[in-house]
């Protein structure tokens, strides 16, 4: 089952994370198929950018997002 959901990058303490398209029995940090977007938590306001065209194409697929990743697509207007 594809999943969309997110995987962390960036420093201790300095969260970054790639909104991904993966294997939900993958580990968090393994490979993906597909790449959507990122997103920031640090800046004021939190970055996103998300490629809403990808996001759409994956869910209808079958693609299931993840809750936090369902929030951050409906306030982009993927939902």
């Amino acid at each position: 089952m594809l999943k969309i959901r997110l995987t962390r990058l960036g420093a201790k303490k300095n969260p970054f994370y790639r909104i991904v398209v993966m294997d939900s029995r993958k580990a968090r940090d393994g490979e993906y198929v597909d790449q959507v977007g990122y997103y920031n938590p640090k800046k004021n306001p939190a970055e996103v950018k998300l490629d809403v065209e990808k996001a759409k194409d994956w869910i209808s697929k079958g693609a299931q997002p993840t809750d936090t990743v369902r929030a951050i697509l409906k306030n982009n207007g993927a939902l």
